[in-house]
């Protein structure tokens, strides 16, 4: 759904910033950095295309002047306008569908997604591409490929609702290639997967330049997401096939490549993206908008900030806090933030959990605070227990605040803390409760880490420098159109000596996926645990 804001200014550079899920229609570290950028930058004109659930959420947002318009693509929503193609435009678009399902599962056959998706873009801008991947067509093809000799996933036996299933989940996944892309100006995709889509659009048949910023790694995400999708091992084949060889595809495309950290960094050379075009750019805060946060509590208190959700694995935390209290019987724990659309059961589950391990009265889920700050000033230690962050602001802002941290060495955890907080493996709380008692034992220390967590922040992560990084980024790429040499990445640090090494042994990525009793048959490539 097009919306009109104001219009662009001439002579003034031209970004399309592409979102899923996040900015301007809901809250979040991501949708925080977005408007960071947005508000930051009033000589730059922003049109926003953003990947929504169903189009009828509103903006949380308020959007700056500088945003020329906004562009909604819902997912889940009705369906995009057009009409079934015919005659030799049909045939010629299920052949490149055909060829597209073929890459996905058939490693042999991979050099065919780039040009089959592309050939899928043009006719999603023609209108015809959704309601051809709605037409029993589009079934049957995939049910001829799933049963071509020599795939594996034939041993599988895939069902009619397999196909059914698979073949609705592509045709929503990718009816973001029925936004306008962007003819001029620079494409920002602000997370890899379905958002880059109308990126990728513009730079193939307009040579717009595309710059992807990965604050968590995406197809990671979606790994760690469909080991406990409802769905038979053909299906996820399909999808994280597709998943897989699009991150790929907008590595290999993208002009620019800014990690919030270097761990993603790491994630994105094994995906294929080319050293040489690839910038860490951290995120920032305003240390004046997070000061210090001022005395602590009287009751030795636990906080945490975010959105519930299982990411954010609340359950790992409200056990470490059972240890906790087992210890320190006046301790508290207190969970700032709102909780999504559909997150409800999550949330209802760690309530259970806090009164099953009699830490009802203690543990307290407080909704979202008008400042953000208080939260952090909540707390003698700031919590944080997720299993994937990217570069996460509640720790950058918790440290501005002065508060000690214990976080979880997920992401870039481990970069923005230093030696300034304890860092935990994620998903143990006994680990996760060690660390947290030692700092409730320890109020000297608590206050020098919180003084050198500030100072840190200062010195490293502020606001201004992220925005100035970006606005540089931008004009340099205006300047240069879509040749990728054009914009050299400035050398990152080397990554810390604790940066995983990583490595996929197709084997045994395949067997974390595949049904209990079922052979690992799909090599999906990519696979972490």
């Amino acid at each position: 759904m097009p919306l009109r804001h104001h219009a662009p200014r001439p002579g003034a550079a031209r970004v399309t910033l592409l979102t899923e899920g996040t900015y301007p229609h809901s809250h979040g570290g991501v949708s925080v950095w977005c408007d960071q950028l947005v508000s930051g930058m009033p000589d730059v004109d922003f049109h926003v295309v953003a990947v929504t659930g169903t189009g009828r959420e509103s903006t949380v947002w308020e959007l700056p002047p500088q945003v020329t318009g906004l562009d909604s693509v819902p997912m889940w929503g009705p369906a995009p306008d057009g009409a079934m193609p015919r005659g030799r435009a049909l045939r010629r678009l299920m052949a490149a569908y055909e060829r597209f399902l073929t890459a996905l599962l058939d490693p042999a056959a991979e050099s065919g997604f780039a040009p089959a998706l592309y050939e899928m873009a043009r006719a999603a801008q023609d209108g015809t591409l959704s309601p051809a991947l709605r037409d029993d067509r589009a079934v049957r093809i995939l049910t001829a490929v799933w049963n071509r000799r020599g795939l594996p996933v034939r041993e599988a036996r895939p069902t009619l609702y397999d196909a059914v299933t698979a073949t609705g989940l592509l045709e929503h996944a990718l009816r973001p290639f029925a936004a306008r892309p962007p003819e001029r100006g620079v494409s920002h995709a602000v997370s890899g997967g379905v958002a880059a889509l109308p990126g990728l659009a513009a730079a193939e048949l307009h040579g717009v330049p595309l710059l992807l910023t990965e604050h968590g790694v995406y197809l990671r995400e979606r790994y760690l997401g469909y080991r406990t999708a409802p769905y038979r091992w053909p299906v996820k084949a399909v999808l994280l096939g597709f998943f897989r060889l699009l991150a790929e595809e907008t590595y290999r495309r993208a002009a620019l490549i800014t990690p919030g950290n270097r761990y993603n960094r790491l994630w994105e050379e094994r995906g294929g993206a080319d050293p040489r075009l690839i910038r860490t750019v951290y995120n920032g805060v305003d240390p004046a908008a997070f000061p210090p946060a001022g005395p602590e509590p009287e009751l030795p208190t636990l906080s945490w900030a975010g959105r519930v959700d299982p990411i954010k694995d609340l359950e790992t935390l409200i056990r470490a806090f059972a240890r906790v209290r087992s210890e320190l019987p006046g301790a508290r724990l207190r969970l700032f933030g709102g909780t999504p659309r559909g997150g409800e059961a999550y949330r209802e589950r760690c309530e259970e959990l806090a009164s099953s391990l009699g830490q009802g009265d203690a543990v307290t889920f407080e909704g979202r605070v008008d400042e953000i700050k208080d939260a952090y000033a909540a707390g003698n230690v700031v919590m944080l227990s997720s299993i994937s962050e990217g570069f996460p602001f509640t720790l950058i802002e918790a440290m501005s605040c002065g508060r000690a941290t214990v976080s979880t060495d997920v992401g870039g955890v481990r970069e923005a803390v230093g030696p300034t907080g304890l860092v935990v493996p994620p998903r143990e709380p006994a680990a996760m409760a060690a660390a947290a008692l030692e700092l409730l034992a320890d109020p000297p220390r608590r206050a020098a880490m919180g003084e050198a967590a500030r100072l840190r922040v200062i010195e490293q992560f502020t606001l201004r420098q992220t925005v100035d990084t970006f606005r540089a980024i931008y004009l340099e790429m205006s300047e240069h159109g879509s040749g990728s040499a054009a914009v050299p990445a400035l050398a990152d640090p080397a990554p810390s000596p604790a940066a995983p090494t990583l490595r996929f042994p197709a084997a045994a990525r395949a067997a974390r996926l595949a049904p209990a009793g079922h052979p690992a048959a799909v090599d999906l490539g990519g696979m972490a645990g």
